[in-house]
């Protein structure tokens, strides 16, 4: 049923978008893991779950308001804006920082995922046999995918729309990352960096009436990957959402349980101290990709030997990040808590 929303909240909505795709393009961390810390997971899954036979039969007979409302439109259309403003801003923020002050930003994000575990875990409830082995589960999994070695780069419109069903899982499960995904896969300069890159230097043309970038092989090439990329996201989203949605409604605990397990396993892909391991060929030279960047292989985690400047800004950090998502758990409280007149 979809909810009368004010002004604030639509803002809020559009933040909440943009916080998801940012984190969905961050290795390491999850979209799914945004929604779930700031409370409207279930809605977001159940909202794609309607995207179904029934909806497109409206769809398909005119009835758009029916539609609309039968989808949760409000909800999802301000999610999506979010998201798509956030790969043409947020995101690419995020690469500069990234890029300029690497060790801090891990850092921050390894602190907000351990403020999330004990955001998700403090409601859960009395723990038993059976939901210790499924967190066991998860655990074991997030740590198995974080020391698979990335695959290389493939075009290949088949495999990018496999890609892009795979890719969105960050999207619906809190704790797998979508893009650390896409760097097993091996495409995710290819699909989050050049390919994004393609579609704002088009927009950036087509608003100076520049149309130059038709007779650009590359350009279209890569234009016609980020597509079929779309697509394949697309159809991802909605066929896990309907899996997850089932799952929830029958299996609550289990999942949270698992999804606790996941967020647990995660850690070692944002673990904030770590060296890059290069591709290098026969002669021990560094291995570049088409665009003259160097193929990162994975990466060496270490344990900082000294308590240097870099090393205490990294900690404090991992404590702002904390304090990041638990100031979520305390405006909560303080929202509920009634006021005295």
């Amino acid at each position: 049923m979809q909810q009368t929303r004010t002004f604030s909240d639509k803002i809020w909505l559009v933040l909440k978008g943009l916080g998801m795709g940012a984190a969905n393009k961050v290795p390491g961390v999850s979209g799914g893991l945004v929604a779930f810390v700031a409370g409207f997971y279930e809605e977001f899954i159940y909202s794609l779950q309607k995207i179904n036979r029934k909806a497109f039969k409206l769809l398909i007979n005119g009835r758009f308001k029916s539609f609309y409302r039968y989808i949760n439109g409000q909800f999802l259309g301000l999610l999506i804006f979010g998201m798509i403003i956030s790969y043409f801003s947020v995101s690419k923020l995020l690469d500069f920082l990234i890029v300029n002050f690497e060790l801090l930003v891990w850092s921050g994000f390894f602190g907000m995922i351990i403020g999330s575990i004990y955001y998700i875990a403090k409601d859960f409830g009395e723990w038993n046999r059976k939901y210790v082995a499924y967190l066991l589960c998860g655990i074991i999994a997030g740590v198995s995918i974080s020391f698979l070695e990335p695959a290389k780069e493939n075009s290949n419109l088949i495999f990018v729309f496999l890609c892009g069903m795979i890719g969105v899982s960050g999207m619906t499960l809190p704790g797998l990352s979508g893009s650390f995904i896409l760097i097993l896969l091996g495409n995710y300069v290819l699909l989050l960096v050049d390919s994004v890159n393609a579609l704002f230097d088009t927009f950036a043309d087509v608003i100076q009436a520049d149309f130059s970038f038709l007779d650009n092989a590359e350009r279209i090439e890569l234009l016609k990957v980020l597509v079929v990329f779309s697509l394949g996201s697309l159809t991802g989203l909605i066929s896990l959402s309907h899996v997850l949605g089932y799952v929830l409604k029958r299996f609550k605990k289990a999942t949270y349980a698992v999804i606790i397990g996941f967020i647990v396993g995660s850690l070692g892909v944002v673990w904030p101290w770590k060296h890059r391991i290069m591709d290098l060929d026969i002669a021990g030279n560094i291995q570049f990709d088409a665009n003259g960047r160097e193929i990162i292989k994975g990466y060496d985690r270490y344990f900082p030997s000294e308590f240097s400047v870099d090393t205490l800004l990294a900690i404090l950090c991992i404590f702002v990040g904390i304090l990041i998502v638990l100031s979520l758990d305390w405006y909560d409280k303080k929202k509920q808590t009634p006021q005295n007149g």
